[in-house]
C-alpha cells in the first residue's frame, strides 16, 4: 500500500464534505447536526487554497483519498489546534488515522509551537484511544453546548512539545 499526503489543491471541491460524511456514517445524527457546517468548512478551504495547502492535507492510499486533517495556526506559536481529523469508514481500524495524525504532528512541530490541542467527544472512543496512543493527554472534559443532544461531553487533549 502506498500512503501519501497530498495538498487539497489537487482535489475537487466537495472532497472534505464527502470524507466527513463517510467518516461519520456510523451515526447519521452527526451528519444531520453538522452537514451545514461541513459544507461551509469545505467551501472555506476551497475558496482559500493557499491556507488549505499550508494547514491541511488529504491522506491517500494508492491514490484514493481516505482521510484528511486540518489545523488552525492562528494561535501559533503558543499552540496549534487540530480541527477535523477523519478517516473514511472502510479504512478505519487499519492504523491510517494514527499515521495521518503523526504526519500532522510532524508538520505542526516545524512551526515551533509549544503544544497541540485537539477536541473529541465522549461518543468517539476510538478517537480518544488514538490521541492517547500518540502522546496526547486529556486535560479537561466539558459539557457539550452544541445542541446535538447525543453528544454529552467534549474531551480536550493536549500534546506538549
Amino acid at each position: 500500500m502506498s500512503i501519501q499526503f497530498k495538498k487539497l489543491s489537487g482535489f475537487n471541491r466537495g472532497i472534505l464534505l464527502e470524507l466527513l460524511t463517510d467518516a461519520y456514517s456510523f451515526d447519521r445524527r452527526y451528519e444531520q447536526s453538522s452537514i451545514s457546517d461541513w459544507q461551509d468548512f469545505d467551501n472555506f478551504f476551497f475558496d482559500h487554497l493557499q491556507i488549505a495547502d499550508k494547514y491541511a492535507f488529504i491522506t491517500t492510499v494508492n491514490d484514493e483519498p481516505i482521510g484528511f486533517v486540518v489545523w488552525d495556526p492562528r494561535n501559533m506559536p503558543e499552540y496549534a489546534e487540530i480541527g477535523h481529523n477523519c478517516i473514511a469508514s472502510k479504512h478505519k481500524g487499519n492504523g491510517y488515522g494514527k499515521i495521518q495524525l503523526q504526519e500532522a504532528i510532524n508538520r505542526i512541530t516545524q512551526n515551533d509551537v509549544t503544544k497541540i490541542i485537539v477536541t473529541t467527544n465522549d461518543d468517539l472512543t476510538p478517537a480518544q484511544r488514538m490521541y492517547e496512543s500518540v502522546g496526547f493527554t486529556m486535560y479537561q472534559k466539558r459539557k457539550s453546548e452544541t445542541g446535538a443532544d447525543f453528544i454529552k461531553e467534549f474531551i480536550d487533549y493536549v500534546y506538549f512539545l
